[in-house]
Parts: C-alpha cells; structure tokens; sequence
C-alpha cells in the first residue's frame, strides 16, 4: 500500500469536508505569493502570513494569489473562510488525486487540472494538480510542489505585454490554464523524441531491455491520458457556464485552448497507437528470429536423418553382411554420405530453402 491510499485509508468514515491532505508527504514550508496588477502597473511580492492575503479580497485590482504546498490545512482553511470557499472545494485542494473538472460554486468558479513535467533525472513524468478558484477579482492557485509552467503568466504580468493588464481576472484564469496545455506539448514532444530513439533501436537489435522501456512509456501515456482526457470537459464546462464571473469575450480564448485540448488528446493516443505497435513488433521479430534458429536446426536435422540411417546399418554387427569385406566399403560410405549432404543441399537451395 502506498502513502497516498494510507492516507485516504485514514480519511474513511471522516465527515465531509474534512480537511486532511492526500498526497506525497511534505514538510517543507508552505509559500504564498501574490501578483496584484491593473493596466498601470503590478505589484509582486512573497507574504510571510497567510492574513497578508486578506486585503486583496475587495480590491478594484485583480489579484493572483499562488499557494505552493497544500499540505497545511490550517493556512487552506484561513483562505477558504476569507474568500468564502466551500468546505468541500477545499478538501478537494488538500486531496491531490482529483480528476481534473469544473464546479460552479456561485461566486466563485473551482477548476482543476494536471500539470505535468519531464524528470531531469530519467526518471518519468512527474504531475502536480493545480487547482484554481476563480473569484470577481482575484485568481487563487494551489499546487502541492514549488516549481510549475506558470511563468510565462507571470512575465507577461510583469512585462505588461498583450492583453493579460487590460483584462479581468477570467482571462488571468484562462492564461493559465493554457500555460498548462501548453506545456502538455513540449513534454509530448519529449515523450516523441524517446519514441522515434526506440523505435530505431528497436528495429536496429530488438532486445529485452527495449520491451521493458517500451512498457514504462506505455504507462506514462496512460497517466498522460488520464491527465489529459478530462481536459477537454474542463475547457468546453467553462465556456458553456453561465457565471457573470466569465465574460463572453473570453470564450473565444476557451475555444481556442480546446482545440489545443483535442490536439493534445489525438497526440497521445497516436503515441499509444505507435507504443502498442511496437510491442507487436518486438514479440513479430522475436518470433522471426525463432523461426531462423529452428529452420536451420530443422534443416540441419534433415540432413542426418539419412547419414544416420546409413551409419546404423553398417553398424549392425551381423557377420554375413555383403559390404563388410569391401576393400573400398568404408570410402564408398563416404562417398554416400558427401553426396547426400551435396544432394540435399542443392535441393534446399533450388526451393529457396537456404
């Protein structure tokens, strides 16, 4: 049993909205930083409270408060009773094995989503949820490691390039979540490049070692798709929803990050598609290469069928037996045996046997 099911093993039977994070461990601090921008300016900074949030609430700004570390319930619930957050959106944040989806919680709109990385180390994907709270003025996100996609958002905050200063804080909410489709390309991108590298090795010397790297990217495109799949539902929940928070200027956006949605999920499943073929592959030249190794041994087995049968009648010790006195017997037996072997041969090279 891992930690994550012990800890949801614990949380049984417990009333809902109980707030107990389910997820990799974590001891580290918790980090608040908060980006408060208009078409004049911006303002960024790190809060060492979470009551140095508080302010941001009812302001003509839009604000974008970022929480990395969901494993504190004390500073999740501080945020929740300020920004009035359902009790249960917030055991959705602290429970980090959440399908991504949409909710409409009345003044607020509660998204989730996967974003996911390429590990340095070889070592796989890594994925975190990122769960946002749309609110009339500000934007709060929540993800359980430090380090994300994000920041292309932020430079454009700070730079004051595009729109993203101009507008309110729905289109803040779609610059991210197409920050994290995004990034979906780059990492399949990735997961392309190790395909085609497998690919090659694999018709190059199919080996063992290539099946069992197959079968790990095979399951990191079942963790990508289930990631992913949801995605679409998210995007086309958003701009279907009829919340004053989400205007219909931004739904042109929504549209567009749903057909990089659709492009995403036909890229995994092509990727799948090409996995499951190479597996086919593999077993097809395996199978191939045993084939080769026992049409040679067979051939080689056909030969001395009749070598064998002819050495076992002279070597029957009956006295009487006509070739026993030969002078020339042995050689003649040779003889046989050579042009036997010469015989099958060309027969096996005329019918392409060889």
């Amino acid at each position: 049993m891992t930690s994550e099911e012990a800890r949801r093993s614990e949380k049984a039977g417990l009333p809902p909205g109980t707030l107990m994070h389910v997820g990799e461990k974590k001891t580290e601090k918790t980090r608040i930083t908060v980006i408060d921008y208009d078409a004049a300016g911006f303002i960024e900074k790190e809060v060492a409270d979470v009551e140095d949030c508080f302010p941001f609430k009812d302001t003509a700004t839009v604000t974008w408060i970022n929480v990395d570390g969901v494993h504190d319930a004390s500073i999740i619930e501080k945020l929740g009773a300020r920004f009035d957050i359902h009790s249960l959106v917030l055991e959705d944040i602290m429970t980090t094995t959440q399908r991504p989806k949409t909710e409409d919680l009345g003044g607020a709109v509660f998204v989730v989503l996967r974003m996911i990385e390429c590990d340095d180390k070889g070592l796989g994907l890594m994925t975190d949820q990122l769960s946002l709270i749309l609110g009339p003025n500000f934007v709060i996100s929540f993800q359980e490691t430090p380090g994300d996609c994000l920041d292309p958002v932020r430079e454009r905050i700070r730079n004051g390039k595009g729109r993203i200063r101009k507008l309110g804080p729905d289109y803040l909410a779609y610059a991210l979540i197409d920050a994290v489709v995004d990034n979906y390309f780059f990492v399949l991108e990735k997961q392309g490049e190790k395909i085609d590298g497998l690919e090659e090795r694999l018709i190059a010397e199919p080996r063992r070692e290539i099946l069992h790297e197959i079968h790990l990217l095979k399951r990191e495109m079942i963790n990508l798709r289930k990631s992913v799949w949801p995605l679409r539902e998210v995007i086309n929940g958003l701009e279907r929803l009829e919340s004053p928070l989400i205007k219909k200027s931004t739904g042109v956006f929504l549209r567009d990050v749903y057909d990089h949605a659709i492009q995403v999920i036909d890229t995994v499943e092509s990727f799948r598609e090409i996995l499951t073929s190479m597996v086919e592959t593999y077993l097809s030249s395996v199978s191939n290469r045993m084939n080769e190794v026992m049409k040679v041994l067979t051939i080689i087995a056909t030969i001395f069928i009749p070598i064998t049968f002819l050495v076992g009648v002279y070597g029957m010790n009956f006295e009487f037996m006509p070739e026993i006195k030969w002078r020339w017997g042995y050689a003649f037996v040779w003889a046989v045996i050579i042009g036997t072997i010469v015989t099958m041969l060309a027969y096996f090279r005329r019918k392409k046997w060889l």
